[in-house]
């Protein structure tokens, strides 16, 4: 029996092909090249700490407070407060629990308005500093980074069990379908996520490399096709199946 979450047609799975391609799946998978293009931005550019990696920011900010280093340790806290921040202010005030959850909430799309924000803000500055900042604009950018992560992950938490920032789940998730030999749609898109979020990392770590200017338009294009896709599945002009629910 296929697991919850499973992309159907009717009672069908539809396949990797078909599970690539649901629109809904192709709207998240861009959203984890967001994440991989911001994460490794952060790493190579914003002190060596992480975007969206809450477990990775503990570990750092722990370091840097038992090693004193206070770099390490307020660049940590930076962004693990600035991802709380993100996540408290675009988080549902109330439990939005809904036996028949659509497709794509028209909260996620109003939420990943604001995560659009903060990537403009940081990308302007980006340009301005020429993909070099100093010590307080580092700070700032970082900042504008964990924000926007942290409104994104709180966004795609309302999908149901998915997640475009939070992949220590997901390659979980994966593993447990391999192990357990029951692969759904879900699964597929799961390493669809993990596969962008790659794609995303690489293409930041090549372009700070050799042509740092483009680095706003890779982070900010997955996030703007979403954006502006996603009102397509809120007006209801895909069927839940087309929309890979």
């Amino acid at each position: 029996m296929p697991r919850s979450g499973s992309t159907r047609v009717g009672s069908r799975q539809l396949g990797i092909g078909g599970a690539l391609t649901a629109p809904k799946n192709v709207l998240l998978m861009l959203l984890g090249v967001t994440t991989g293009v911001t994460d490794a931005t952060a790493f190579e550019r914003l002190g060596h700490v992480f975007a969206s990696v809450l477990t990775g920011n503990l570990v750092l900010l722990g370091v840097g407070a038992a090693r004193a280093d206070g770099h390490l340790a307020v660049l940590a806290g930076c962004a693990i407060g600035s991802y709380s921040l993100g996540v408290l202010l675009t988080a549902p005030r109330h439990r939005e629990d809904h036996p028949r959850r659509p497709a794509w909430p028209l909260s996620v799309t109003r939420a990943l308005r604001t995560d659009l924000v903060f990537l403009i803000a940081f990308g302007v500055m980006w340009e301005l500093v020429d993909g070099v900042p100093g010590s307080v604009s580092r700070v700032v950018m970082l900042s504008l980074c964990c924000l926007a992560m942290g409104v994104q992950s709180t966004a795609v938490r309302r999908l149901g069990e998915v997640s475009t920032t939070y992949l220590t789940s997901t390659f979980t998730g994966v593993l447990e379908a391999i192990s357990a030999r029951s692969w759904t749609d879900r699964d597929t898109r799961s390493v669809g996520i993990l596969v962008a979020a790659l794609c995303g990392a690489a293409a930041a770590t090549l372009l700070i490399s050799d042509d740092r200017r483009w680095l706003p338009a890779i982070q900010l294009l997955p996030l703007t096709v979403t954006e502006l896709t996603s009102w397509r599945l809120i007006r209801g002009t895909a069927t839940p199946a087309e929309a890979g629910r």
